[in-house]
């Protein structure tokens, strides 16, 4: 079964990026349409963006477009998000997803079927 593991968390100054890896252990991400959420204290969890496989369709909350990148990593069978200029109120637990349907913008949370153990990512002065 696929396993997904996220890293590249961390404390990081406003202003400041950071670059998160969603990895799969045994099966390639290639197949899977991959999603990006995250969960602050005491919020519901959100979409962030999401990837198709073949990385032509993407989504983005409007809350990160124009700072958030995603993007496929054949070559390492890893998913990417690329952040910028991030702000304190991107703090939070972020978790990549796979699902078996497609990337949409709705970021349902229900059609991601497998989920990692997030990563934390501290936006602070």
């Amino acid at each position: 079964q696929l396993q997904v593991v996220e890293s590249g968390g961390g404390l990081v100054q406003p202003g400041g990026s950071l670059r998160l890896s969603c990895a799969a252990s045994v099966y390639s991400l290639d197949g899977y349409p991959i999603g990006w959420f995250r969960q602050a204290p005491g919020k519901e969890r959100e979409g962030v963006s999401c990837i198709n496989t073949n990385s032509r369709i993407i989504n983005y909350a409007d809350s990160v477009k124009g700072r958030f990148t995603i993007s496929r990593d054949g070559a390492t069978n890893t998913v990417v998000l690329q952040m910028n200029n991030l702000q304190p109120e991107d703090t939070g637990v972020y978790y990549c997803a796979a699902t078996f349907y497609y990337c949409s913008s709705s970021f349902n949370l229900n059609d991601y079927e497998i989920w990692g153990r997030g990563t934390q990512v501290t936006v602070a002065s």
